[in-house]
Order: structure tokens, then sequence, then C-alpha cells
């Protein structure tokens, strides 16, 4: 066929296609049907699947509908040799074909006659809880769309569709599809017993906490634990406690910085009756709680100085009064300090006791921020997502490379607690089996795609927007670190060929840029056209349009512009 047949057909697509989708559902459909309108669309080749889209595989999408039409234009849509439309007029056709098919995507209509969509999307994901669905009808209600969501739709769709947004949801899914499968399983990075001392790290920077750790354990010494906020100080000392010779006696934690300074006496020395307005009864301490055991006293360095002294003589002395009395009352208590301030500053500024400093530093364990450590990244995320998987009940989640790469490539400001956080949350927002990209907070992403993560939904992430995230979560740019997540990936996948790989991805990302003109696309690259022409054919990358069928469709997409306006003034 010819350009300008070609450019006719897609002109006859334009105008005819809108038709279809404002007639479904409608008693105008028979009409349609009858004055012979499906038979004057054009050969499937000449509607044209996305320009550029490159898969290493066909795709196939299984199209659940009780309507010739919407089977029909889906077909017109979406065939293609990237992707392949199977259909099913029925969800009991649907569920039969299923296991024949093994789909990547399914779409279906929620009115349907026989079994409907919400009963078949359950019968679905009873067989497969991964392949993502996503359901559409022209009746739209709130209801609806909650249940659809709670049985595990990945998105919803309401009739007359819009195309260009019907094709970006359709290739994100897809795309989340993709990542869903190829998602990385970190649980042969565990160690069994990281479950119960709770400090996750095989880094050099984490084998040191580890060392000092277990000697600790076996010592009397009072300890000292510094670190940024979020590192994890107070495990490190529960873990101190748990292996000690004081494991069966008391263990108390103090928040010395969430307790008013009038109250933080008493909460840890007790009062006598009387000793002041409300204090209508005798108050046992926190230290004479935890006689013969261990108490962690974290931010200690936004305790008073008045507090200090009394602090001082516990260690000096083992003894202490209550508020309000002369009494001296003795315990044997192990003090296990922690603080995220820079004590030696405070001293120097006369905000921190030096004496009381030098007592609490006598082993001192500092815990690096994790982005000095990000080695120990995939190994928190995969406790992490089996912490959250045992604790909900729910089955075991994974998640994909880019997502990871997009984690490892992070600062995190907040260390270790903000890395639980954003996975318990992440958990939370997926829709499938895995944690994508799209599930990760702006934060983690970058501004570049700040945008495009606060949609609230990781179907409005547009194909391109995807292609580009997947590169490393806006660290594109720093080639190092992007080197290096390639070795990572390849490590993990023995068949993946780094170079072929990357060259291919990068041939089919300049003729996406430059909308298929090889000789800009040469540029790009900084190789020759006939260097380029080469690699499309070595990489079997086939070009679905020529130069002069896309200038044609320029005026063509002017039409369907008008066509659409058109349509949608005499449908309202």
């Amino acid at each position: 066929m010819c350009w300008l047949e070609a450019a006719k057909g897609t002109l006859m697509e334009i105008l005819i296609l809108p038709l279809s989708f404002w007639a479904l559902k409608s008693p105008t459909r028979t009409l349609a049907k009858k004055n012979g309108m499906c038979q004057e669309w054009p050969a499937a080749e000449s509607l044209p699947a996305e320009s550029w889209f490159c898969s290493n595989k066909m795709e196939k999408i299984l199209l659940i509908d009780d309507e010739a039409d919407v089977l029909y234009a889906f077909r017109r849509i979406f065939d293609s040799p990237e992707t392949q439309i199977i259909t099913a007029s029925s969800g009991e056709e649907g569920i039969e074909l299923y296991p024949q098919v093994q789909p990547d995507l399914v779409i279906m209509d929620v009115r349907m006659g026989g079994m409907n969509g919400l009963q078949t999307l359950e019968k679905l994901r009873a067989v497969d809880v991964q392949t993502p669905v996503i359901m559409m009808t022209a009746y739209g209600t709130t209801k609806t769309a909650i249940e659809s969501m709670k049985l595990g739709a990945y998105d919803y769709l309401l009739k007359p569709f819009d195309v260009p947004k019907l094709q970006q949801l359709v290739y994100a899914t897809l795309k989340a599809s993709r990542d869903m499968r190829q998602s990385i399983s970190l649980e042969h990075l565990e160690d069994p017993g990281d479950d119960e001392i709770g400090i996750v790290g095989r880094s050099e920077a984490m084998q040191k906490v580890l060392k000092l750790v277990g000697q600790l354990a076996a010592s009397q010494a009072t300890a000292l634990i510094t670190g940024e906020s979020g590192t994890g100080k107070e495990i490190v000392a529960r873990a101190i406690y748990q292996n000690s010779l004081r494991a069966s006696k008391p263990y108390l934690a103090i928040n010395c910085a969430a307790i008013p300074e009038n109250l933080l006496e008493s909460e840890l020395f007790g009062h006598e009756k009387g000793a002041f307005t409300g204090a209508t009864a005798l108050r046992i301490g926190k230290f004479e709680q935890c006689n013969q055991g261990t108490i962690f006293l974290d931010e200690i360095g936004d305790m008073a100085l008045h507090t200090q002294t009394r602090i001082l003589r516990v260690l000096q002395s083992g003894t202490f009064e209550r508020v309000g009395s002369n009494k001296p009352v003795e315990v044997d208590v192990r003090i296990i300090a922690a603080t995220n301030k820079n004590l030696e500053e405070a001293v120097a500024e006369k905000q921190f006791r030096e004496d009381l400093f030098y007592r609490l530093n006598v082993v001192r364990i500092h815990l690096p921020p994790l982005r000095e450590h990000r080695d120990d990244i995939r190994l928190l995320v995969s406790y992490f997502l089996k912490k959250f998987s045992t604790l909900h009940g729910g089955p075991g989640k994974s998640i994909s490379g880019d997502a990871l790469a997009a984690l490892e490539n992070y600062d995190w400001p907040g260390n270790v607690r903000e890395l639980e956080n954003i996975v318990q949350r992440s958990l939370v927002v997926t829709k499938g089996e895995a944690i994508l990209l799209g599930n990760l907070p702006p934060e983690v992403l970058g501004k570049r795609y700040e945008a495009a993560s606060t949609t609230g939904s990781d179907a409005a992430l547009s194909k391109g927007a995807d292609h580009d995230a997947s590169t490393n979560a806006g660290a594109a740019t720093d080639i190092s670190k992007l080197a290096g997540a390639l070795f990572r990936w390849a490590q993990e996948s023995p068949d993946l060929k780094i170079l072929p790989a990357v060259e291919r991805e990068l041939v089919c990302r300049a003729l996406q840029e430059t909308h298929g003109n090889q000789l800009k696309a040469a540029a790009l690259l900084g190789i020759t056209r006939a260097t380029l022409r080469k690699r499309i054919e070595k990489f079997g990358i086939q070009q679905t349009l020529d130069i002069n069928w896309r200038l044609s469709l320029t005026s063509a997409a002017a039409n369907k512009s008008s066509a659409q306006r058109m349509i949608r003034s005499i449908h309202y």
C-alpha cells in the first residue's frame, strides 16, 4: 500500500474510531452496525502501533468484553509487531483462555452477560495475583470502582475513552507488568540470625559495629552509641542487652528528649509522696525498676545539666535519692546511652558535663549513615519486605530492579528508619506482587519525576516517563552509578549481556526522541547513519512508518482533532 492509500485509511480510522467508542453501550450502536461502518475500516497495518515501542518479546493483551465493537476497536489500536490482542466475548471464555494465553495484561468490561467483570476478576486473582487487570465500563459508580480496586484491579476506566490516554495507560501498565516479572528475589541474601538480632548489614562498616556489639555483650562496661537519627541506635542497644549476662533481667528504654525536664528526674529516680504538687503517692523510678538489669538512655545529649549530675552519681557510686528524699537507694544498673549530637562539641560549649561524657564514653559504637554503606540497602530491603509480609500475614512481595536501583542511589537523610518507612509505604500502595518504581515516593525519585509521582496512580505515568525513570531514577547523568547498577543486574541475571542490551536500548530511544529520523538519531548516538542502519538490522528494530507517511499523518492528526470535537459536541 502506498503512503497515500495508508493516509486515506488512517484518516478514515480517525473519523470512525471515536464514533465507535461514543456508540458503546448506547442505543445508537445498533444503528452504526446497520449502516455498515465497521466494514469500511481499513486493514490493520494502516493504523500504526505506538512509534518505536521497543520490547524483546511480543506482549499479549487479553481483552474480555461482550461488545463486538470494543473487541474490534482494540484490535485496530493495539495489534502490532510488539503487542498481540486476544479477545474473549464473556467472562467464562476469558477464564478458559487465560491459562493458555498467559497474558501480560487483562482488560475487561464490568458489565457482561453471564459472569460479570467483578466475578471474573475474582476468579482470575485466585489463579494469578501478578498480572495487572484494567477494568472498564460505561456505567461508572464509586462502589464499583472501590470494589474493583479491592479485588486487585490495576486501574479503572470509564467509557467513552480518550484514545491517546488509553494508549498511554495500556503501555504504562505493560511496563509495570514487565517490571513485576523481572523483580529481584532477595531472600538468598538474608542471614537467618538477622531476625533475632535485628542488625542487618554485611558491609565493612556494619561488620565493625557487630564486632563491638559482641565484645560489649561479654562485658559489663558502659556503652555510648552515636550516629545520625534513624541509624538504629536503639536496635544496637537492645542487641547488646539480649546477648549480655543481664539478658534475663529487666531492660528499660527512656527517651530523654521526649520527657519534660521537670518530670524526667521523677521518671528516672522516682519521688516520695508530697515531694511536689500532684505527688500523691510514692513512685518507684526506672532505675529501681531496672535493678540488676540494663537501662537505655536515648538522646542523652538533650538531658538538662542538673539531671546529668544525678546520672553521674549513679555511675560513680551506684546510688541516688528519690525526689523529695535524702535516703540513698542502691542499684546495680548497666547504662547504655545514645545520642545523635556531637557530645565533644556540647562539652566545649558547656552544654554537657565533661565528667559525665568520659564516664559514658567507655566503649563507643558509632553507627554510620546509610549513605556510607549503600551495599547493605538491598539486604535491608529484603529484611523489611519479609518483616512486613509476616506482620500483615500476606504473601511475600518482591521489588523491581529499577525500584531497587532508585533506593540504592538515594541519599537517605532519614537513614534506615526512612528506608523502613518507604518500604512499608510502597507495600501499601503497590497494586501487584512487586514494588515498582512508580510506587516509590517523590523524594526518592527526585524532582525530575515529582510531578508524575504525585498523581497517585502508577497508570498516570506515561510510557516515556517510565522509560526515563527506569534508567536510574534521576541519576542517569552519573555514569559511574549507572554502570554500577548495570553490573549488579548482570551479576544477578547471568543471561543479561550488558553491551548488546544497552546498545539496543540506546538505538530504540534515539529513534523515539527523533521520531524515526535516522540522521538525527545517528547524530544523537555519535555514530554514522550507515552504522545506525546496521544496528537496526542487527537488533531487529523495525520501523513501522516511513518519513513520507509521518508527514501525511500530520495533516490527518489535525482532522482527527476536529472530528473528535465535532463528535463530542453531538454527543453532549
